[in-house]
């Protein structure tokens, strides 16, 4: 299915003795990839436009359009013809998805703001008497000491973001790792540090 995203060749809405979305549908459904692989050269074009209008960036246009086809492949079983046109369900499930993108970085972007403000409070808060905890007083061993009480996987995610700068697509990129799995690492990673963080000020204001 990858060597399909290769320069496909766009086709027109089939002749009357071509078949229809609907039957092409039905044989997905009875695990036809042949029929896959002629309704996605029939529609990508549609699809990359739909994707287009809503993710401003060609490499995540790609990403979605073989996402969508593999959907279409797993999802196909949930379609059901007297519900309506085959093109309309297919055009929701891309949508869909392209959609699920914007607001999975939505909240990272949500996530790494979040963190970043925690780690300046909670440097704010600790007191001198916190330096040989943390080994230094300075917000870079705070982070560094909370980050080391992550779980190995997290650990290794959450400082290439912020220690190297890098994307969640480099990440996954440079360890081979998925990129759904790098995802949830990080965002595990964050959700725990900020956690940690708002103990920490908890602890400090108690021992006032």
């Amino acid at each position: 299915m990858n060597a399909l995203l290769e320069n496909p060749a766009v086709e027109p809405d089939p002749a009357p003795e071509q078949p229809t979305d609907e039957h092409l549908m039905e044989r997905i459904q009875a695990g036809d990839s042949d029929a896959l692989t002629e309704l996605y050269r029939r529609r990508q074009s549609l699809f990359r436009t739909i994707i287009a209008r809503l993710v401003n960036n060609d490499t995540d246009v790609d990403d979605l359009l073989q996402e969508s086809l593999m959907e279409i492949w797993r999802t196909a079983r949930h379609y059901r013809p007297e519900r309506g046109h085959a093109i309309a369900w297919l055009v929701t499930l891309v949508r869909r998805r392209a959609i699920d993108r914007i607001r999975s970085k939505a909240a990272y972007r949500r996530a790494v703001d979040r963190f970043r403000d925690d780690s300046t409070v909670l440097c704010a808060l600790m007191p001198a008497r916190t330096e040989e905890c943390f080994g230094q007083g300075d917000r870079t061993a705070a982070i560094a000491s909370l980050i080391g009480k992550l779980p190995e996987s997290q650990q290794d995610a959450v400082r290439l973001a912020f220690y190297q700068g890098m994307t969640q697509r480099q990440i996954s990129a440079n360890t081979g790792i998925p990129l759904g799995t790098i995802k949830t690492r990080i965002e595990l990673g964050l959700r725990k540090l900020r956690c940690a963080a708002l103990a920490f000020g908890e602890l400090h204001d108690s021992q006032q």
